[in-house]
């Protein structure tokens, strides 16, 4: 949401309304009033979880009479998408993003005459190449007067979706901006956050910035960016884009790959070997250890000679376990999604799309083929046969 609300400051804007119901307080308090981000920022509270037009028609009294962006709250997208919309408004219109995907039944379809939207579909079954909703719309004030006469969804829910489909019947025009997967992700699911991350590093990490302590031997290739207060030791090898926060202390001897994200006070022992991943603030990765496309929680304890596995074996896409479902990624390589707390022992293994829950603890040696619930101590049971020489 931070990367958001920056985006929408950089195209120019800076009266923000937010909806909050999940997690408001976490927000609230992250965000504040939005003065370090140069914003104004008021907070609307939706009561019940009744439909994107239902929490749109709550902050409805704060919005002006002008044209307004409206933003869901689990994207990330490139921040110049928004100044494209922008660059493409003209009185009277309203624009949606459109993001061309190869397999469209996940998400709101558009049918589309050219760049005129004729009709949004959602979640068709039949799937297949073309442009989904991004959740990303530009809108005349008069939407809200549709919202206000728009029928509940089979969901019982009050969409948006519903009174733009019921605006472009009454000859309303809608006009859609393309974009693609390069510049825009639907946060949904656990390997969407890499594909976030590789967005906003794209976005973010242009140059080299290195503010930080970097010792003599230190190789660096591509941008990366070292916030002071880090400190990179001898013998690490960089490749970017790569971000290390402030207070992290990386190597001796350590191997950072691109799409690295290192979160504040990261510590990563001597001779580790780091691939696309993010690791959050105040975790320890211990020496030896590998970590490959994964997502790692905060205050975590990584043993010396943990091994996230992200190829499998057979070489076929990687399966992930969402609500109880074995969901193909989609990706050929894909680690693991270790939660807050969490500590392994050494020389844990990962399977390729595991998933652990917080505060759980993995014994030393034990080998990961499954989701750990949360506050779990999972251990392997070994038998030691003792005998005289």
């Amino acid at each position: 949401m931070e990367h958001s609300l920056r985006s929408i400051k950089c195209a120019g804007i800076y009266e923000v309304v937010i909806v909050v119901h999940y997690m408001k307080d976490l927000i609230r308090s992250h965000i504040g009033d939005g003065t370090k981000l140069g914003l104004k920022v008021t907070y609307v509270e939706q009561k019940e979880l009744m439909g994107t037009g239902d929490a749109l028609l709550a902050c409805s009294q704060l919005i002006k009479d002008e044209p307004f962006f409206v933003v869901y709250g689990d994207l990330a997208f490139h921040p110049s998408i928004l100044g494209e919309m922008l660059s493409n408004f003209h009185p009277g219109s309203n624009l949606i993003l459109g993001v061309n995907v190869s397999d469209t039944k996940e998400f709101g379809y558009l049918e589309l005459n050219g760049r005129t939207l004729l009709r949004i579909k959602e979640k068709p079954r039949e799937g297949g190449s073309g442009t989904i909703n991004g959740g990303i719309y530009l809108l005349e004030q008069e939407i809200l007067e549709y919202l206000q006469r728009t029928p509940l969804s089979d969901r019982g829910e009050l969409e948006l979706t519903t009174a733009i489909n019921m605006a472009i019947k009454e000859g309303k025009k809608f006009f859609v901006v393309p974009t693609n997967t390069e510049k825009w992700v639907d946060v949904g699911r656990p390997w969407d956050i890499l594909d976030a991350n590789k967005i906003l590093m794209d976005a973010l990490v242009n140059e080299s910035r290195v503010e930080g302590t970097v010792e003599d031997g230190v190789h660096i290739h591509g941008n990366a960016t070292i916030e002071e207060g880090a400190k990179v030791l001898s013998g690490t090898y960089i490749e970017g884009p790569v971000w290390i926060s402030r207070g992290c202390k990386v190597g001796p001897n350590c191997y950072l790959r691109p799409y690295t994200y290192l979160c504040p006070d990261v510590r990563i022992g001597n001779a580790c070997e780091i691939k696309g991943s993010i690791i959050m603030d105040r975790t320890h990765v211990g020496h030896l250890s590998y970590i490959g496309d994964s997502v790692i929680g905060a205050d975590c304890n990584i043993g010396a000679g943990t091994i996230t596995a992200n190829l499998r074996f057979d070489d076929l896409p990687i399966k992930v376990t969402v609500k109880g479902e074995r969901v193909d990624s989609g990706r050929r390589k894909l680690g693991a999604f270790i939660g807050d707390r969490v500590k392994t022992g050494i020389n844990v293994s990962l399977y390729p799309g595991v998933k652990v829950g917080p505060d759980s603890w993995i014994a030393p040696h034990v080998v990961v083929s499954r989701d750990v619930p949360p506050n779990t101590f999972l251990m392997q049971k070994f038998e030691v046969e003792e005998k005289r020489r």
